[in-house]
């Protein structure tokens, strides 16, 4: 059972006991007409909050075998006592009923909900995974149509063909990344070793769109926990996005400074923004602005980013650039190696 059922297990049952203490005390010392069994309801409320219709009526019970002394003895001195005892024990258990009744039905429709939801979302994703194979496929068969009936040159149409059918790969791996568990291979890495490797495999796309890439990082070696090819493969993520939004002979600049407990790198560009709508977006899947892609590059950069404990925000005004903000803790393995605390070069 989960620490949290055997909580409220000891809750319960310690409420009771102090609730009869107290109502024997109170008998004992003053008029039998004081009664405090009212507080019985407070271990029935949390019996059917938590374990819903079977709990709520497991507690009644427990509740009820402290309540049946009150019957006997000089606990019950009339009529109307004994009258008003039965009232108590039968309201509290269409009390407990109740409660554990509305309980279970809620669950059972945050269930159901979650059940929508989910297909819902399903045959979202079915539906733009299919609309992002359909074009590439409709190019591959109209031009191996063209070839079958020897139209146009057959180099061309096959440059095509490949062109699409590495589109429709695109789309698959990427859907394929984001859907399974990601298992990191983490070891003691120089974070600016990544991010140089990141940067230079931006290179060709940064000068072809006259874009400068600036790099600056400390001057030491700063050592971290982490899966080096996932956490580059993230970075190429933001900065061919960076590279993307900038315009010709703008600056990207990837700046990694080191705090006392975390590295913070930092992407920034100078081109066209994003509105506040677009920036609460970007991290949700299937979501983007771009005619080509399939909006789950920065949904997995954040589930890169998270699988390492760190955190991720954008600051972005349309018009002014945008500033991608990376924290990442230098040690995030529950083991912790000897040697990895504050790495060489930290403030």
């Amino acid at each position: 059972m989960p620490n949290r059922g055997k909580f409220y297990i000891v809750v319960i049952v310690a409420s009771t006991l102090m609730i009869t203490y107290l109502h024997m005390s109170i008998f004992q010392e003053q008029s039998p007409h004081i009664v405090l069994e009212e507080l019985y309801y407070i271990p029935l409320l949390l019996g059917a909050s938590f374990f819903g219709l079977k709990g709520a009526f497991l507690t009644y019970l427990f509740v009820s075998a402290f309540y049946l002394p009150y019957f006997f003895g000089n606990w019950a001195t009339t009529f109307l006592s004994l009258f008003d005892r039965l009232l108590h024990l039968l309201f509290s258990g269409i009390f407990a009923s109740l409660a554990g009744f509305l309980v279970d039905r809620y669950r059972r429709q945050q269930k159901q909900f979650e059940k929508d939801r989910y297909l819902a979302g399903l045959g979202q994703v079915a539906a733009v995974i299919v609309h992002d194979l359909r074009n590439p496929l409709i190019s591959i068969v109209g031009f191996a149509k063209r070839i079958r009936e020897g139209k146009g040159e057959i180099s061309a149409a096959a440059r095509v063909i490949e062109e699409s059918a590495r589109n429709m790969q695109r789309i698959v791996d990427g859907v394929l990344d984001f859907a399974k568990p990601i298992r990191f291979e983490s070891k003691k890495e120089d974070i600016r070793t990544v991010i140089d490797q990141a940067c230079d495999a931006c290179k060709t796309k940064a000068e072809e769109a006259g874009v400068t890439l600036i790099t600056d990082t400390p001057a030491d070696p700063v050592q971290m926990v982490m899966d080096c090819l996932y956490m580059q493969r993230a970075l190429i993520n933001l900065i061919n996005n960076a590279i993307e939004a900038s315009g010709e002979g703008q600056e990207v600049i990837i700046r990694g400074v080191t705090e006392k407990n975390h590295m913070v790198i930092t992407i920034k560009d100078s081109g066209s923004g994003m509105d506040s709508e677009t920036i609460e977006s970007v991290f949700v899947p299937f979501y983007s602005t771009k005619n080509k892609g399939t909006g789950l590059g920065m949904a997995i950069v954040k589930k890169v980013i998270e699988g390492h404990h760190g955190s991720i925000y954008i600051q972005s005004h349309p018009g002014r650039g945008t500033e991608v903000t990376i924290e990442l803790p230098y040690q995030w393995l529950d083991e912790k190696e000897e040697g990895i605390g504050e790495p060489n070069g930290a403030k």
